[in-house]
């Protein structure tokens, strides 16, 4: 049989795998591309934000609750295995669990990147999703740390002399960040309006700086944007199913508003022309021959 080709990709808690590129990893396990996870944290600073679920017995074991609610979603979504990097939610910018000595953000950086690195040498990715290096938006620790970790252990996961102890040098072929268009804002925006519904939109979203030229990769994922739907359910104490923002719209009119995950090539190993379409395009030719 064919080596298959392989997708990772890193996010910072539990529920970022689900909010951000869900489809796009749905629609390449059904392609046949084994997927793997890196979560870097437990999520152990999140809140109960569902009102349903805020009741005896969640808050008080909210850490354990939040990994059962990653298994189900990471099932929904198709990814083969989910390993957590093991270190502690940071909290928001600014509050004393920033200062919890293994919170992700404290930890020193080399010690992030060797788990990563460990991890990349045991899934042997072909290609890495990560977090942009410009995240002006939404400045928390955790995603700042998930970006300046993956991005040496992208690197440094090929070299021999990196990280002895961490298994196998493996050389990933293509390093993404993942990113919310303004394209994608306007159009969902566009969609609440033209259907008479309350925007969540408002002019703060509309007041950032677009990275739109900076995207260089958009994979379609209409026909998949309902598994983030579900697997963001599956997050039942972190996302309100009634949240307009995430739910506002149906699955079948946010798709055909914006049916794309955008994404911007961050470094690869292989030649590609841009824009692309697909995530491994370069790779299958590689690896197949």
């Amino acid at each position: 049989m064919a080596d298959p080709l392989r997708l990772m990709t890193v996010h910072a808690h539990p529920d970022d795998e689900a909010s951000k590129g869900a489809p796009t990893v749905s629609r390449y396990v059904e392609e046949g591309v084994e997927a793997s996870l890196v979560c870097c944290t437990g999520g152990e600073e999140g809140d109960v934000v569902n009102p349903a679920m805020d009741r005896p017995g969640i808050r008080e074991r909210l850490p354990e609750v939040r990994l059962e609610e990653l298994r189900q979603a990471a099932e929904i979504i198709g990814y083969a295995r989910v390993h957590m990097l093991g270190f502690r939610d940071s909290g928001m910018p600014d509050t004393p669990a920033n200062e919890h000595p293994r919170s992700f953000a404290a930890v020193p950086l080399d010690e992030a990147v060797a788990e990563l690195v460990a991890h990349i040498r045991t899934e042997r990715p072909h290609v890495v999703i990560t977090y942009s290096d410009d995240q002006q938006g939404y400045r928390h620790p955790d995603h700042l740390r998930v970006h300046d970790a993956t991005v040496p252990a992208f690197h440094a996961a090929a070299d021999e002399s990196a990280f002895p102890d961490a298994g196998d040098p493996w050389q990933p072929l293509k390093l993404y960040y993942s990113t919310w268009a303004r394209a994608r804002i306007d159009a969902f925006h566009q969609a609440f309006l033209e259907n008479d519904l309350e925007s969540p939109y408002d002019e703060r979203w509309f007041e950032r700086e677009s990275h739109d030229h900076r995207i260089t990769t958009r994979i379609e994922i209409a026909a998949w944007y309902e598994r983030r739907s579900h697997a963001l359910r599956a997050h039942a104490t972190q996302v309100d199913p009634n949240e307009k923002f995430w739910f506002g719209l149906t699955d079948d009119l946010a798709a055909a508003a914006y049916p794309w995950d955008d994404y911007i090539l961050a470094h690869s190993e292989l030649p590609t022309d841009v824009p692309e379409t697909d995530l491994f395009a370069g790779v299958r030719d590689l690896v197949a021959s």
